[in-house]
């Protein structure tokens, strides 16, 4: 079971990023995918999560509208992309997975997230 996170960077203000999070060794269409988030000094929370076997998603208020997720299954990938961003978007972005179909008011409760990526830096700054 591993999840790859890439395509972190640094970005101005307004800027774009797209990050990517290869999923192996789970059947993905059982499982919840979460983006979630770290910056300093703060604590890990929810951005936006999928729920494989129907693509129901959720978004955090902070993100709704500037960032979208999407899915390749062939690819067994998950994508973050990031439009608009904003210094206070600036944190370590983890890519997670729930072996379970998570329902909507538990995909960003990080207790039913088993496995997590190594994390991918995004800092917005001009």
């Amino acid at each position: 079971v591993q999840l790859q996170a890439s395509g972190g960077g640094l970005v101005q203000p307004g800027g774009s990023l797209r990050l990517s999070c290869v999923v192996s060794g789970f059947t993905l269409g059982r499982i919840t995918i979460g983006w979630f988030r770290q910056a300093p000094g703060k604590e890990r929370e929810g951005v936006v999560s999928i729920r494989q076997s129907d693509g129901s998603t959720a978004y955090a208020d902070s993100v709704r509208g500037r960032f979208t997720i999407s899915r390749d299954n062939a690819k067994n990938t998950i994508y973050l992309q990031m439009n608009s961003l904003q210094p206070e978007d600036t944190a370590v972005y983890y890519c997670a997975a729930a072996n379970a179909g998570l329902i909507r008011s538990s995909m960003f409760a990080i207790r039913y997230y088993g496995y997590w990526g190594q994390g991918t830096q995004v800092t917005v700054s001009s």
